[in-house]
C-alpha cells in the first residue's frame, strides 16, 4: 500500500449499512497507522471522484510572451494562477509559516501533495527530493511537500530515523493542510478518505502553473522526470522561440515550432 485508502468494496458495503458507515467513519477519525486495516482485494487503485469547482487568484488580463501563462478555464490548472495559500509547516525541526506567493518573482516551486505521513510509499519521494534538493536549489528552485497531517505528525515523522520509516531531516519544509483547503484548490483531495493524490506542480516565478502530474495513491514519482521537466520549462522561457522535443535534456537539441524551421531538428536525429 502507499498510503492507501479503503477499497471500492468497502466504502460500498458501507454505504449500503449505515452502521458500518459510521464505523468507518470513526475508525478514521484515529491515527491512520493504528487503526487501518486493508481487505486482501485492495489493489491501491480509486475509481473516479466527483471534484469541486476550483477557484483561483486573480489572474492576470493580459501576460508577456515570456510568461508561458495561457487564458485557460478552472480545469486544468496548467496555465492558470497557482491557488496561494499560507499554512504552518516543519522546517529544521521547527514550526514556520509558509506563503506561496512569497517566491513570486523570486523562485521556482516544485509543490507535491502525498497522502499521509507514517506511511509506505510517502517516505521514499520525500526523501528522495531532499536528497536531490541541491540540484534543484542550483537552478532557483524551492521544494515544498504537502499533506493533510498536523505539523505535530510532520515533526515526529521527521525526528524518526529513516531505517524505521522515517524521514531524519529534510531539507525543504512540509506544510500542514489540516483543514484540505490546499489538497481541494489544487484538485487532488479525494473528498470521501480526505487524504490527498500525489498531485506535483511545478510553478514559474510568475506564479503560473506550468506543469501537473496526478498518480493514483500507489505509484510513486520520479525526481529526475521531475527535474527534466523543470529544465525544460526553464530552457524554453529563456528561449522563447525553441521548443523542447520528448524526453529533451539540457545540452541536446531543441526544435524551433515553424513548419520549416522544424525540418533542421528532424533531420539531424
Amino acid at each position: 500500500m502507499a498510503c492507501m485508502a479503503p477499497s471500492a468494496a468497502l466504502l460500498s458495503s458501507s454505504s449500503a449499512n449505515p452502521r458500518a458507515y459510521i464505523s468507518l467513519k470513526s475508525s478514521l477519525s484515529k491515527p491512520f497507522y493504528q487503526t487501518l486495516s486493508i481487505p486482501n482485494s485492495f489493489n491501491g487503485f480509486r475509481k473516479s471522484f466527483q471534484c469541486q469547482p476550483l477557484r483561483f487568484l486573480s489572474s492576470r488580463r493580459s501576460h508577456s510572451r515570456h510568461s508561458f501563462a495561457v487564458r485557460a478555464g478552472e480545469l486544468p490548472l496548467v496555465g492558470n494562477t497557482a491557488p496561494d495559500f499560507e499554512a504552518e509547516a516543519v522546517f529544521d525541526q521547527e514550526f514556520i509559516k509558509v506563503k506561496l506567493s512569497e517566491y513570486i518573482g523570486k523562485k521556482y516551486v516544485i509543490l507535491f501533495f502525498y497522502p499521509l505521513d507514517f506511511t509506505f510509499v510517502c517516505p521514499t519521494e520525500i526523501t528522495a527530493f531532499s536528497d536531490r534538493y541541491a540540484e534543484f536549489e542550483k537552478i532557483n528552485t524551492e521544494i515544498l511537500g504537502v499533506s493533510v497531517d498536523s505539523v505535530f505528525s510532520h515533526l515526529a515523522w521527521v525526528q524518526t530515523d529513516r531505517k524505521s520509516g522515517g524521514l531524519g531531516d529534510l531539507k525543504y519544509p512540509l506544510v500542514s493542510d489540516v483543514t484540505k483547503s490546499i489538497a481541494k484548490s489544487y484538485n487532488v483531495l479525494i473528498p470521501d478518505q480526505g487524504i490527498a493524490l500525489r498531485g506535483l506542480f511545478i510553478i514559474d516565478k510568475e506564479g503560473v502553473i506550468q506543469h501537473s502530474t496526478i498518480n493514483n495513491l500507489a505509484i510513486g514519482r520520479s525526481v529526475d522526470e521531475t527535474l527534466r521537466t523543470l529544465q525544460a520549462l526553464q530552457f524554453v522561457q529563456e528561449n522563447p522561440d525553441e521548443v523542447c522535443p520528448a524526453g529533451w535534456k539540457p545540452g541536446e537539441k531543441s526544435m524551433k515550432p515553424d513548419p520549416k524551421l522544424s525540418k533542421e531538428y528532424f533531420a539531424a536525429i
